[in-house]
């Protein structure tokens, strides 16, 4: 059998174990089955093979890979099939060593948050509350909420109306591992949804004699999750932004809650605050907040400082 043969047939094992062990979808499997074909190739090429293969040779592919333009991000993909394939092959004792073991990932840039500035924010608010009937006032709720809370997407159509049935000053939201945690509300979004819970009756599903049935939901719908979904809310905010002049793409729930958390760190909050409002476990996830903080002031430095224009030596 021919090396390139020998090791087709050992992906094929390979993938034929990542889908009856591990249940790896369609999708990833012919992900995986790309990435190791572009592996095997760059070996070949370099008159090698799957089972001969040794470190440098994984590092070689990796130089052609940063060489060709990938992202890291996408760098790292490659060589998590490379590695997990390697410890398949190892672990079958088709050869005796992984020469993955001592091969350190791309490193990934940390990905600052997306968030809107306050005027983008107050464009989003305005051009809702001019949005007319039961829809419009009640896309203003939830956009106010939104953006007063912090809330998850899901925590917001999931949020329960005994929530906020009796004008909290306080929300509970429940989030992530069931966990319950206490978020102020800001007078605008207090209003917002005191005049929506006049007409929230209207969205609630009718029984067969024409009269609303009883919903647990703040925001009910007549669909099958008895509540509004999370792509219905993101079609419903995509088309708000552009009736306000924002680029669609640049806006979404979670960058209502990257501009919530952007905002409350620049104008004063503390971290630990603001990672109870959001719902963090670990406080390492809140602290990507203060990046985006950092960056913008370095940029007014640079743009405004008299000192960082003069030239070095003058």
């Amino acid at each position: 059998m021919s090396t390139s043969a020998r090791d087709d047939r050992l992906v094929s094992e390979f993938l034929e174990m990542m889908a009856a062990e591990r249940g790896a979808s369609r999708h990833t499997l012919d992900a995986y089955r790309r990435d190791l074909e572009d592996y095997q190739a760059s070996l070949h090429a370099a008159k090698t093979d799957m089972t001969k293969a040794g470190p440098n040779d994984v590092r070689r592919y990796l130089d052609e890979l940063a060489h060709a333009g990938l992202a890291a991000r996408t760098q790292a993909r490659r060589l998590s099939a490379v590695r997990q394939f390697h410890k398949f092959i190892y672990g079958d004792g088709i050869r005796g060593d992984d020469p993955t073991a001592h091969i350190d990932s791309p490193r990934l840039g940390t990905a600052l948050p997306k968030f809107l500035s306050t005027d983008e924010i107050d464009r989003l608010i305005e051009t809702a509350n001019r949005q007319e009937g039961i829809k419009g006032t009640r896309l203003l709720a939830m956009v106010e909420l939104l953006y007063a809370t912090g809330m998850r997407v899901s925590e917001l159509v999931e949020l329960p109306f005994s929530a906020v049935a009796r004008d909290p000053q306080m929300l509970v939201v429940r989030g992530k591992g069931n966990k319950e945690r206490l978020v102020p509300l800001s007078v605008p979004a207090k209003q917002a949804l005191a005049e929506y819970i006049t007409i929230r009756e209207a969205f609630i599903p009718l029984d067969k004699g024409g009269q609303p049935e009883k919903s647990p939901y703040l925001f009910p719908s007549r669909g099958k999750t008895g509540h509004l979904t999370r792509q219905m809310f993101l079609n419903m905010i995509k088309d708000l932004a552009s009736k306000a002049g924002i680029a669609p793409s640049r806006v979404s729930p979670h960058v209502l809650r990257h501009s919530f958390a952007s905002h409350l760190l620049a104008n004063g909050a503390d971290l630990r605050s603001l990672q109870q409002m959001l719902g963090h476990s670990d406080i390492s996830t809140t602290q990507i907040y203060t990046h985006v903080i950092e960056s913008r002031l370095r940029g007014l430095v640079q743009e405004h400082h008299p000192l960082a224009h003069k030239k070095n030596g003058s």
